[in-house]
Formats: C-alpha cells, sequence, structure tokens
C-alpha cells in the first residue's frame, strides 16, 4: 500500500534537455553578474563561503569563486553551493518571465489524480529545494507546489545512496515499502530499493540505460496499490 510518492525532477516530471539547454545556460550566463552585486547578501555570501571551503580556496577572490562556479558548471557537478546559486539565479529569470519550468502533461495530470487520491506528494532532485520550488511555481502547468507536501535535495544527502532514502522515509515516518519513487536513473532507483521504497523507472527517451524496476514512459502509465 504506497501512502507517499517522491519523484526526480530531470527526465521524470520534465524533460533533462530543459535543464541542459535552458536553465544550465542561463546560470551560466549570468552567475558571474549576479556575485558582483550581490556577494554582501548574507544568503549568497553564505554559498561563497561554502563554495571556497567546498573547493578547499579558502582565499579566493569573488572573481576566483566564479571561476570555481563556473567550472563546476562546466563539469555538471552537482555541489550544494553551486546549485543554492543557481536557484538565486533561476529565480530572477522566472519572474522575468524569461522561461517557464518544464514538466510534461502526463505528469502534470499524474501528479494531480494522485494528490486528489490522498497520496502525499514529495520532490527528491539534485536540485536545491529553492530551484524545485521555482519550476514547479512557475510551470508549464501552472503553480503546482501547493501539490507537494515537502522536497528533498543533496543536502539530505547523494541520491545514489540508500542512506539518503532511508534518512526520507525517517522524516516522513513512512515505512520506506510504503513510498514509491520515481526516477529515470537506474542507479537512483537502485539506491531507493535498497532502502525498501517502491519503485518506478521513467523511460522517456530512447537507448536509455534500464534496470529490473517497473517501467513507464508516461505517468499514466504507472500503476501500484495506494
Amino acid at each position: 500500500m504506497i501512502r507517499a510518492i517522491v519523484t526526480d525532477i530531470e527526465g521524470t516530471t520534465g524533460s533533462i534537455r530543459f535543464v541542459h539547454q535552458v536553465l544550465f545556460p542561463y546560470a551560466r550566463q549570468h552567475l558571474g553578474d549576479f556575485l558582483r552585486e550581490n556577494a554582501e547578501r548574507a544568503d549568497v555570501a553564505e554559498q561563497i563561503a561554502a563554495t571556497r571551503a567546498l573547493a578547499e580556496a579558502p582565499e579566493a577572490s569573488v572573481e576566483g569563486v566564479i571561476a570555481i562556479l563556473e567550472g563546476w558548471i562546466d563539469a555538471d557537478r552537482k555541489a550544494t553551493p553551486l546549485k543554492a546559486l543557481q536557484g538565486m539565479v533561476w529565480a530572477r529569470g522566472y519572474e522575468a518571465g524569461d522561461f517557464t519550468g518544464h514538466v510534461y502533461p502526463d505528469a502534470v495530470k499524474g501528479l494531480r489524480d494522485w494528490k486528489e487520491r490522498g497520496l502525499s506528494l514529495y520532490v527528491y532532485s539534485s536540485g536545491s529545494i529553492q530551484a524545485q520550488k521555482l519550476l514547479f511555481g512557475h510551470s508549464d502547468g501552472g503553480d503546482l507546489t501547493p501539490w507537494f507536501a515537502g522536497y528533498f535535495d543533496t543536502t539530505t544527502g547523494p541520491k545514489q545512496e540508500a542512506d539518503s532514502y532511508r534518512r526520507i522515509a525517517g522524516q516522513l515516518g513512512i515505512p520506506g515499502a510504503e513510498i514509491l519513487f520515481l526516477s529515470d536513473v537506474v542507479a537512483e532507483l537502485d539506491a531507493a530499493a535498497a532502502a525498501d521504497f517502491q519503485t518506478w523507472q521513467l523511460v522517456r527517451e530512447p537507448n536509455m540505460v534500464t534496470g529490473d524496476h517497473p517501467q513507464a514512459s508516461r505517468f499514466d502509465e504507472i500503476s501500484f496499490s495506494g
């Protein structure tokens, strides 16, 4: 009996191309100027300090920090301070109407249907919680944030480690066997399954790596008891 659904974003609720062709280039283009303009702002200064610590470059100037972050973007490194700062830059883009968050129509319908059935919905993504809320708050399907009961990011732990999913289950107060995790990445699904979660893999692109998990190309192909 499933009581809660935890969903990934990239390749699951929305297109990977949106992230890589819209969000990442936008952050790459605007991150430097954003840091130069806001380096003294408390939340920005906190992430600058975290970047210096993670890069083991305590004396790095703001320009040095920008270079570190841009290198992480180019390497697609999922560093927590980078994700936080990207979220701040994306907030400006969403609010300015430069883009909307891509969500597949079948995901919009599926999430709405599950919510109406009384299931609790959560997000677990490598993007920061702020970025998650921005995407779903300014999505192609409108503001979807009222549907979600909570959000998890890499501050909970890496997505390919079973302990991360055990922490989520603990925070939700629900046994892993009563939680369904949706993702397109086999290693994430394997980690969730190791924490006793139920799993479905979204296979939305051709030639994807698939595992032993149930597979669907759309949310309306996913079935479970709950």
